[in-house]
């Protein structure tokens, strides 16, 4: 290669103190063409600071044709090199040599795997930006042409999305070209192409001017929407919503509404399925007055489709069809042509259908109007309220401050309500225990006021229940609860309700006690727990069920870090003493566990550990690799010294690893170097750094 240093003038071959410098920079070169392939990709990912070392010149000329002739690699180290190509610019001389880029992501815009050109394209589309509309027309427009004329699909699936960054800076002749090449990727052999071609149809036609998009794009939309492969077809119905955003209602009617009437109507669920998720937005690009005449009918036709995916789609657009909707007129068609429609719905054989349905139907309550959501959405929500799938109940409760806004908070609790303390007292737990979960969100829908009224005494019934999971979950419940709605509800509502089971008969909702008060007391603070918890927790210690006994000792153990210094060494120390002297096995080790917790916790409290940090050396600068030059200084030097020093060490680790022997850091200049005698890294292979400068020493090494 050009430039490429003589033998026997490689990193191993340099001695002294001056040629230390620029070692890590030949170990990341190095690295370029190890067999490890992590090693490769971490060299890769540091491509900047190598081309910062070598400088925008030897960049140019060395390293960016070495990265094009060994472009054949695994595909993660061919993603890395894509994406830090992409920010190249800077560091090849600026706009000026963009074009410098071109050829290697040229060549990783036609390789096999599809995130790798992906990539390439977004890293040409970024860089193409910087071209002037000269190097555009000179370098760039050439190099679309090429892929999108190679003999490969995977170059010519690339090219199409470079169209519409390039076409609107390109001159009139330039233009015509540009848009013959896309026409022939429209109508190519190979489906990957179209498919390609498809999803960037919509992106071209923005960029192009109003007269060619009638005559031209509006015909490769209609070949592509009846192609007949399904993955294009479907492609097609995404470019619809940007074309129709471009022409008038009458065009609209004359060019683009027949294809899109005909796939609602495509015999393929995943086509069917497109138009129903992109229903909102064609409905904004196409307008009320077709709206009405051609997009309600078809919705209708998606709410009611065969595959339940489809009608999946639809249910979620529900809300945002209805919203869209002319506010004249919008509440006689929701009523006569929508609503019917979603009754259906909501006994739908399918759970996923429901989910979605319940997601958006409670919105609907602030179009309709309180009569309306009272006299025809209620017996749905109440339908869906009962429904057999946790996620349909989950989702009518996560929206019913929707209708609360609408009805008030009285109509909802003689409707809704009724409901959800049914459930909450179901004879199957798991039914109870679904509706523990959503008791927090359904605290924060209604208010603390409503929940104290109505749904106080339930969460505190579910503490008592013969099901150990519920009353798990119940206590976890009322810490999420206290979260909510503060300490100040807890110790006035909850509280004094959970210490009153502490004398409970049954020995497991005296357990469940101290389960509450393990969960409460982080949530109520070091007072409360104090002053209402422990000492309920201590008297406990007496109990006659060893359970409940190796139970408190676990609590003292749980709340001991929230106890002060007294608390502890007064109160809880002399209990557990006690307790480790208990003739239960189980009640001894526990108690003994807390007291070691304990122990420690005073220990941390009597010497608390003095805070501060190291300070920094003496006029240390710790943004020194990013401080801009001083006047007179050679920046260019001194950014590369700098790229050294930041992954001096990293490298000679690596260099170590891959056997060197020894290393030292050097007094000097403070960077990490080899030892005299010691094993030097393997000969380079690619590229020759040439001459460098450091500290008075000619310096030489070679990338092979």
């Amino acid at each position: 290669m050009a430039g490429a240093a003589g033998p026997g003038t490689g990193p191993g071959a340099a001695g002294g103190d001056g040629d230390d410098s620029l070692y890590p920079i030949a170990v990341l070169i190095d690295e370029l063409r190890n067999e490890d392939v992590q090693l490769r990709l971490n060299s890769i990912k540091k491509l900047s600071t190598i081309a910062l070392a070598l400088g925008v010149e030897r960049t140019r000329t060395e390293l960016l044709p070495f990265l094009t002739d060994t472009i054949y690699d695994e595909d993660e180290v061919l993603l890395a090199l894509a994406e830090q190509l992409g920010n190249f610019t800077g560091l090849v001389g600026g706009p000026d040599f963009a074009h410098c880029l071109l050829p290697p992501l040229e060549s990783l815009a036609t390789v096999e795997e599809t995130v790798v050109r992906d990539k390439a394209v977004e890293s040409l589309r970024q860089i193409s930006q910087e071209h002037t509309p000269i190097a555009l027309e000179a370098h760039f427009v050439p190099l679309v042409k090429r892929l999108a004329s190679g003999d490969w699909f995977t170059s010519r699936t690339s090219a199409c999305g470079l169209f519409s960054v390039c076409y609107p800076r390109a001159s009139n002749a330039v233009k015509a070209e540009i848009r013959q090449h896309f026409r022939s990727l429209c109508s190519d052999d190979t489906p990957m192409v179209r498919r390609a071609a498809a999803s960037k149809l919509g992106e071209f036609a923005k960029v192009l001017e109003l007269d060619s998009v009638k005559s031209e794009i509006v015909p490769l939309f209609t070949n592509l929407a009846s192609d007949e492969q399904d993955s294009v077809r479907l492609l097609a119905v995404e470019a619809c919503v940007s074309i129709a955003q471009l022409l008038s209602q009458e065009d609209l009617e004359a060019l683009v509404m027949p294809t899109l009437r005909q796939a609602a109507e495509d015999k393929s669920w995943r086509v069917r399925y497109m138009v129903a998720d992109k229903f909102s937005e064609l409905q904004k690009a196409v307008g009320p007055k077709i709206t009405l005449n051609d997009l309600i009918p078809a919705f209708q036709n998606l709410l009611k489709d065969c595959e339940a995916e489809v009608r999946a789609a639809a249910a979620h657009k529900v809300k945002e069809l209805c919203e869209n909707l002319p506010p004249e007129g919008r509440e006689t068609i929701i009523m006569n042509q929508i609503l019917p429609f979603i009754k259906e719905l909501v006994s739908d054989t399918n759970q996923h259908v429901k989910s979605a349905l319940a997601s958006v139907i409670m919105g609907l309550s602030t179009i309709l109007g309180k009569e309306n959501t009272i006299e025809h959405l209620l017996p749905l929500f109440l339908a869906q309220l009962k429904d057999e799938c946790p996620e349909v109940r989950l989702n009518i409760i996560s929206n019913l401050d929707c209708v609360n806004e609408v009805i008030g908070i009285r109509q909802l609790s003689q409707s809704l309500l009724p409901a959800i303390v049914e459930l909450a007292e179901d004879a199957k737990w798991r039914v109870r225990l679904a509706i523990i979960e959503y008791m927090p969100l359904l605290a924060g829908q209604l208010g603390v006021q409503f929940f104290d009224e109505k749904l106080n005494s339930l969460c505190m019934a579910w503490l008592v229940d013969h099901v150990y999971a519920i009353r798990e979950a119940a206590t976890n419940n009322l810490m999420k609860l206290v979260k909510k709605f503060g300490t100040e509800w807890a110790q006035n509502t909850i509280v004094p309700k959970v210490l009153v089971m502490a004398s409970d008969p049954n020995y497991l909702h005296r357990m469940t006690t101290l389960f509450c008060i393990n969960a409460l007391s982080e949530a109520c603070g070091q007072e409360i727990t104090t002053k209402q918890m422990l000492p309920i927790v201590l008297k406990m210690a007496g109990d006659q069920v060893a359970n409940v006994r190796f139970n408190v000792a676990k609590s003292l153990q749980k709340i001991g870090p929230i106890l002060d210094t007294d608390a502890l060494q007064e109160e809880v120390k002399p209990v557990l003493q006690k307790l480790g002297q208990d003739e239960d096995v189980d009640v001894k080790y526990f108690a003994q566990e807390a007291l070691s917790a304990v122990a420690q916790r005073l220990r941390k409290l009597d010497s608390p550990a003095k805070d501060g940090e190291e300070p920094s050396a003496p006029g240390a600068d710790k943004n020194h690799f990013l401080r801009p030059g001083g006047p007179g200084e050679d920046t260019g030097k001194a950014h590369r010294e700098r790229a050294a020093r930041v992954v001096s060490e990293e490298a000679v680790e690596a260099a170590r690893f891959r056997g060197t022997d020894a290393a030292k850091v050097s007094p000097r200049t403070g960077i990490p170097q080899l030892l005299p005698g010691a094993r030097a890294l393997r000969a380079p292979s690619v590229l020759s750094l040439g001459e460098e400068e450091c500290g008075g020493e000619s310096w030489r090494m070679n990338f092979l």
